[in-house]
């Protein structure tokens, strides 16, 4: 599994949209700096991805959700690839027993699949969106993380690159 976090909030991502000609659409701008984080974790063979809002990114939230990853795939011995972040090398993260880590290499988001479901979902979910409070940024992830965990097809045709299916395949 590869695993990454992401930060969600308020501030608007501008996007490309149509509007009949001759108008010119209209895109109100949010500046609030109000965030909320989702921990994610893709399987690009098998279409699964795990996924966890939290308030906070750290050694504790990132421990809660390896346990999460870790009940939803009791029988799996999972190795999971993540970036360098701080609180994967955290002294208080716990990993649970069926779970392995595989560091990539610094500076290499380019080779985390999971970075991909980000912009999927930012621009599926959030485009030229002005959200009024974080409640309702949470709720939006609330109901396009499972529509995105739900299609296995796009998961896998979004994270299942080349290289990731031959060397999964080579290990089998």
């Amino acid at each position: 599994m590869f695993q990454d976090e992401a930060r969600f909030g308020r501030m608007v991502r501008m996007r490309r949209c149509w509007s009949p000609a001759p108008h010119r659409p209209s895109v109100s701008n949010g500046y609030e700096r109000e965030f909320v984080y989702v921990y994610g974790a893709v399987s690009p063979i098998e279409g699964d991805m795990d996924w966890m809002i939290s308030q906070k990114m750290n050694a504790e939230q990132m421990t809660l959700f390896l346990s999460q990853v870790s009940a939803a795939h009791p029988e799996d011995f999972i190795v999971m690839v993540l970036d360098g972040a701080s609180s994967h090398k955290a002294k208080d993260l716990r990993r649970p027993d069926n779970i392995r880590f595989l560091a990539l290499p610094p500076y290499a988001p380019e080779l985390n699949p999971q970075e991909h479901l980000w912009d999927e979902l930012r621009e599926k979910e959030f485009p030229n969106r002005v959200f009024n409070d974080l409640a309702t940024v949470i709720r939006q992830l609330q109901q396009g993380l499972p529509r995105l965990s739900a299609d296995r097809e796009r998961l896998r045709s979004l994270t299942a690159w080349p290289w990731i299916v031959s060397l999964i395949l080579t290990a089998n």
